[in-house]
């Protein structure tokens, strides 16, 4: 015995109306795509960098990497840098400290007043250095916990007999 089963066989009718649903579904997906994509034009050309933003990103380039020598510095020799000529050095050390301090600062109250961080930047450069100078705090800590551990102190900002003196 064969048995048959009767297979449904589309209509015009069904035809049009998959058609319907196929085009409006991807009429729907361009639109969700467009809108992604202006949503992403938008978002890099939000507008010029304000003065604060622009100090922090200079600042930033230039105090993580002063900050991280001096930890290296402090680490291998148990001083940090050298005063310098007319103290040049040191004094860049010190507000290089300040900066990476200040930055991570205006972090936090952005955060703790928006729910987020500090806006991208030109090129992503004020986020890129907000999440470096998050780094080189960590960085502070651990050496200057390492650093008392060994020595028992951390060294003063001036010279002393131990360091420079």
């Amino acid at each position: 015995m064969l048995l048959s089963i009767p297979l449904p066989i589309p209509t015009i009718a069904s035809r049009r109306r998959n058609a319907a649903s196929c085009i409006r579904q991807n009429l729907v997906s361009r639109r969700r795509i467009l809108k992604i994509h202006s949503m992403a034009g938008d978002e890099g050309s939000s507008g010029s960098t304000t003065s604060s933003e622009g100090a922090a990103i200079v600042g930033g380039l230039i105090a993580n990497p002063v900050v991280v020598w001096s930890l290296y510095t402090l680490k291998t020799t148990g001083c940090g840098l050298p005063p310098g000529p007319g103290g040049s050095i040191g004094a860049l050390e010190g507000v290089s400290f300040l900066a990476v301090g200040a930055i991570v600062a205006w972090s936090l109250y952005t955060k703790n007043k928006t729910g987020s961080g500090l806006p991208n930047g030109p090129f992503g450069l004020l986020g890129a250095i907000e999440g470096l100078s998050y780094l080189t705090l960590l960085a502070i800590i651990v050496v200057f916990g390492l650093q008392f551990a060994d020595q028992g102190s951390i060294p003063g900002p001036l010279p002393s007999d131990r360091c420079f003196g």
